[in-house]
């Protein structure tokens, strides 16, 4: 009888709640508004031949190298950020090597980790989350092959300094880096500029968050050109569709659109989380498009009654350390305005008593 290798068989399923997403959907830290319009007349534009073509991405890469101001030798395209991770797991990482990483975190790292037969190694945050250098360091061994690192972080927004990334980077250079600026639009500080300089270091970027461009799945992964070009010889040619190479010049030339949706952002984090403040709920400052806020017992009442006011949010209660905890996505003003309304509407009607959820 076929079956599955054994690393497959011992996966714990990824099944994010996709179905029936109905209503403002601020669970998934999507753009809450979309693309930018020049998106949408390039999609108009599309011709059958196009279609038709496999996708060449090397021009593009070019402009996105120059974009990023690294070399395009030093960039690769790939099918969102998720194949990136995919990548690195598939190129770096021998059945028995480990691999570190922060917890709570996007459980997309482990699933690739363990799918090549690797040892997921998890080291918790310290205490209000915060980044566990120390312990990160002290699990560093002959057999770490890979750190992944997101940068802020999700669920939980919080960010590790570039000191301590750093540190790590140099501590075990026989270990892919890998630092996952998904949110880097909303929280500014990058690692790019050592792209080139750290042989081990990888950032990967998406378009998906500030962008919009999430239906698309697109995103790139930088690293040293040496270690790039082992990368690029597990991708396929062809892992980033005609579509999304189309629309992404597209998305970068409006770069005052993006800059709108990003401000508009901060400025929602900050109402989301004085609205939090105000009623009395923990929350945890974030750097990223959303928050995490403990609705201690009542938690799944507070997702439902959202849900049944058209506003969805995420619950996250499973995630280590996060027992009671939601996250919220932040989008554009009127959506914020929206999601406010509801939150506050939705704690009177659950009681949900001030300073107790924890």
């Amino acid at each position: 009888m076929l079956r599955a290798r054994r690393a497959i068989q011992d996966l714990r399923e990824y099944r994010p709640p996709l179905g029936d997403r109905l209503g403002l959907r601020m669970d998934f830290n999507e753009n809450t508004v979309g693309a930018s319009p020049r998106v949408l007349q390039c999609l108009r534009e599309l011709t059958l031949e196009q279609l038709a073509r496999y996708p060449e991405r090397e021009s593009v890469e070019l402009s996105l190298a120059e974009f990023f101001r690294v070399r395009s030798e030093e960039l690769l395209l790939t099918n969102g950020v998720d194949e990136a991770i995919h990548l690195i797991c598939e190129t770096f990482l021998e059945p028995d090597d480990q691999a570190v990483i922060v917890v709570p975190t996007f459980g997309i790292y482990e699933l690739f980790v363990g799918a090549t037969g690797a040892q997921p190694v998890p080291v918790l945050a310290k205490q209000e989350f915060a980044f566990p250098t120390e312990d990160v360091l002290a699990n560093l061994n002959d057999r770490t092959r890979l750190v992944v690192i997101a940068n802020p972080n999700n669920p939980t927004g919080q960010v590790a300094s570039r000191a301590d990334l750093l540190r790590i980077a140099h501590t075990a250079p026989r270990a892919a880096i890998l630092i996952d600026e998904a949110y880097f639009e909303f929280y500014g500080e990058t690692l790019l500029d050592q792209i080139g300089r750290l042989p081990n270091l990888f950032v990967a970027r998406t378009f998906s968050k500030a962008y919009g461009l999430a239906g698309l799945r697109i995103g790139a992964l930088m690293g040293s050109a040496e270690q790039i070009s082992a990368v690029g010889r597990v991708a396929s040619p062809y892992n980033v569709n005609s579509v999304a190479l189309a629309c992404l010049p597209a998305a970068l030339h409006d770069q005052s659109f993006v800059q709108h949706y990003v401000d508009e952002v901060r400025q929602g984090r900050e109402r989301l989380q004085d609205t939090l403040r105000s009623l009395g709920i923990r929350y945890w400052p974030s750097h990223a498009n959303f928050v995490l806020a403990n609705l201690g017992q009542q938690h799944r009442g507070f997702v439902d009654e959202m849900r049944r006011r058209g506003v969805l949010v995420r619950d996250r209660s499973q995630d280590p350390g996060c027992d009671g905890c939601v996250r919220i996505t932040v989008g554009a003003a009127e959506h914020m305005d929206q999601l406010l309304a509801a939150i506050r509407a939705t704690i009177a009607d659950i009681g949900l008593l001030k300073g107790v959820p924890a």
